[in-house]
This record gives C-alpha cells, sequence and structure tokens, in this order.
C-alpha cells in the first residue's frame, strides 16, 4: 500500500468467487445487449472486459485497486486444453491432419503481414521499427509471455526505452480485441455464404430413442470419471514437461497433457475397454475454458492502454483492421470456403491479435448459435498453441536480421 492508493488482496476463494461472477455478468451482459448476442462476443470476455473497464474507472479516480490470487488459472487452463485432446478422435485426427499443415502456412504469412504491418506504419510514424515488432506478432501473436522476452531483450540490447510497457499494453489491447472482433467476422461469412454445419447434431438421429442407454448421459459418476481421467492426463503430461524442460526442450506447459488425452482417448476407442463420455467431456472444457478467461481478463490493468503514444494506438488499430480483413478474405477461402472455415477464421482472430483461449473462446460462442465444428476446435488450438509460436520465433528473427 502506498499514498493515495489502496490495494486489496484477494485469497483463492474470493479470486475464484468474483471470477464466477464476472462470468455470470457476461451472460447478463449478453442478455440484456443484442449487439453482443448478435456478434457472438463470448461471455467470458464481456463479463471481464466490463469488469476490468470499472476497475480501471475507481483506479483513476479512487486510487483503488485489487490484486487476485491465481492459483487455479494455470489447472483450469489445464483442464480446457487436455479436454481437447480427449475430444480428438484418431479418424478426425486423420480428416483434420492435412488441414493442420494448411493452416500453420496461413498463420505463419499472416506473422509476415502483421510485422510488415508493423514496422512500416512505425516508420511512417518515425518511431523505431522495434516498436512495430512490439506492435506486431511479438505480443499480438506472441501474447504477454513473448511481450515480455523481446522487451527485455529490446531494452538491454537495443536500448529501447519503455519497451516492458508498451509490450503488455499491446498485448492486452490485442487480447481485448481479438475477442471482440471474431464474433462479427464470422457471422457476416456465415450470413453472407449461408454455411452450416456439414455434420448434423447427433440429436437429429437419436430423438425417438429411450434406452436407458441414453438417459441422463452427464451424471455426477460420468463427471467424476471424466475428471479422473482429465486429472490423471494432467499428472502424467506435467512429469513429461518437467522432464523436458529439464532436457532443454521447451514446450508450453499444456501441450503434454493435450497429447497425452489425445492418445488415451484413441486407445480406448481401439480396444472399446472404456467410452469416455463426449457429453462430460465438452462440460469440463467449457467450465476450465470459462472460468479460466474469467480469471484472466479480471486482473486486466486497462489503464495501461492509457499510456499508449498516440502513433501506436493507431498502429494496434490497423492490426486489428488488417487481422479482420485477412480473416475474412484470404483464411475463410484458404481453409475451403465452407462452415468449419468460418469458425476457423473466427478462431484466427482470436489467437492472431490475442491468445489460443481468447480464439477458442470465439469458436465456442460461434458453435453455440451455429452448430458443431470439430475440426476447427482441432486445428486452431494445435496450431495456435503450439507451431505458431515455433515459426513465430523464426519469423522475428528474420525480421531483426533485416531491421539489424
Amino acid at each position: 500500500m502506498s499514498a493515495g492508493h489502496v490495494t486489496v488482496e484477494l485469497g483463492l476463494v474470493e479470486t475464484t468467487a468474483l471470477a464466477l461472477a464476472i462470468l455470470f455478468l457476461g451472460y447478463l451482459l449478453n442478455r440484456l445487449v443484442p449487439p453482443l448476442r448478435n456478434y457472438n462476443i463470448p461471455e467470458p470476455v464481456v463479463g471481464g472486459i466490463a469488469f476490468a473497464a470499472c476497475s480501471s474507472i475507481i483506479y483513476s479516480q479512487l486510487g483503488f485497486s485489487m490484486t487476485f490470487d491465481m492459483t487455479l488459472k494455470s489447472p483450469l487452463m489445464l483442464i480446457f486444453f487436455t479436454t481437447v485432446g480427449l475430444g480428438a478422435s484418431l479418424k478426425l485426427l486423420v480428416r483434420g491432419g492435412p488441414k493442420v499443415g494448411l493452416f500453420l502456412l496461413l498463420a505463419t504469412v499472416y506473422l509476415l503481414v502483421q510485422n510488415a504491418t508493423g514496422v512500416l506504419l512505425a516508420w511512417l510514424a518515425d518511431l523505431h521499427p522495434l516498436q512495430g515488432l512490439i506492435s506486431g506478432s511479438v505480443t499480438l501473436s506472441g501474447g504477454h509471455g513473448t511481450g515480455v522476452t523481446y522487451a527485455d531483450l529490446f531494452r538491454e540490447e537495443n536500448n529501447l526505452q519503455g519497451a516492458m510497457e508498451l509490450a503488455m499494453a499491446s498485448a492486452t489491447f490485442g487480447l481485448v480485441l481479438g475477442g471482440i472482433i471474431g464474433g462479427p467476422v464470422t457471422k457476416r461469412l456465415v450470413d453472407k455464404y449461408q454455411l452450416e454445419p456439414s455434420d448434423p447434431p447427433e440429436v437429429q438421429t437419436q430423438d425417438v430413442t429411450y434406452s436407458l442407454e441414453d438417459q441422463d448421459r452427464v451424471t455426477p459418476r460420468r463427471m467424476m470419471e471424466t475428471l479422473l481421467i482429465i486429472t490423471f492426463c494432467m499428472a502424467i503430461g506435467g512429469m513429461i514437461y518437467e522432464a523436458l524442460r529439464k532436457s532443454g526442450i521447451t514446450i508450453p506447459s499444456f501441450i503434454c497433457s493435450l497429447f497425452l488425452g489425445l492418445i488415451i482417448t484413441n486407445v480406448l476407442d481401439l480396444t472399446k475397454f472404456y467410452t469416455i463420455n463426449k457429453e462430460t467431456v465438452d462440460q469440463w472444457g467449457t467450465i476450465g475454458l470459462s472460468i479460466f478467461l474469467a480469471k484472466a481478463l479480471m486482473s486486466l490493468r486497462l489503464w495501461e492502454l492509457m499510456n499508449l503514444a498516440g502513433p501506436m494506438l493507431v498502429i494496434l488499430l490497423a492490426q486489428t483492421a488488417v487481422m479482420a480483413l485477412f480473416a475474412f478474405f484470404i483464411t475463410f477461402r484458404v481453409m475451403g470456403k465452407d462452415f468449419d472455415a468460418a469458425i476457423i477464421a473466427g478462431g484466427h482472430c482470436g489467437f492472431g491479435l490475442g491468445a489460443t483461449p481468447t480464439a477458442v473462446a470465439n469458436m465456442e460462442a460461434l458453435v453455440s448459435r451455429y452448430g458443431a465444428s470439430p475440426q476447427a476446435f482441432l486445428i486452431v488450438p494445435m496450431v495456435g498453441a503450439f507451431f505458431i509460436d515455433i515459426t513465430n520465433a523464426l519469423v522475428l528473427q528474420l525480421y531483426l536480421g533485416i531491421i539489424a
């Protein structure tokens, strides 16, 4: 606590309760404000931004802020990505495999476009080209973690002042906008081309079945059985991650759990030893993602965006427009001009400006309205959460070599 500034620390239970309240605030606002509902803005994003905006106003006027216990944030993220693996059947993986490579190539091309936009606009505004990279894929596709890494590098190696503040503000800006533009982009595509899911919902073929096996598929026991499998994948995946890290192999922490879930679900499918209940997997995934995003967004310090200089704000707004246009005109067409491609385009907006959970939240909001797209939920997380980090590092090295 400092003079004129009061900080209240919330514990684990209080933080989780507030995150749930923020999540339901998002549901309420989406119900009361038609544009939010019509453009499929994810509820955690709506509630999180509303809370962050109120927090910023209170901070600026009264000097009051809160800190949160984010102990559950990482486990919630792991729960979600593990359910992505558990929901990926071998048949789906084979069908979506070639498109994973295609989308990775497309996303990598966008990294080149994103950095070219940032560097060019920085040059036109008479700013350091490295500031253009910070407002490019360093923070927008790389997120806060990559932003911290390169901000330290640019400050130490290039004496770029204010790099850290700019990186954090840019990453925050992208996280917010990435959750906002995905819904409108996909809605426009779906309406313009009258797109529908390729596979009809399963309930359409089971609406006259009354066997006991089909009743109460989501039960407390099934939820706990699925949670056992999820936590097993998280525990073993954590051990594998630590072993790889000690061997000098650095990957995102959730990748091991995701792939372990993918292996387990397909082994069980082949052996018929146990059938993982898809409904409970979806329920745990939705719970994990929703609360994770609420926790991530409730801690945003939006007042940091006020520190952005005018030219940098223009660059970030231009990046938002470029992302929306690229997803609408290029991502959608290259990925097949079908319903799955439209959902992928909405997801691309999420991780192209923010982060993979934002991309998935965009897609969750879209499929809840238009219908399922399992292919999109396999392709976007695999590319946005893992492979894009590798290609982003290569693209940044290319640009650094040119700028230097």
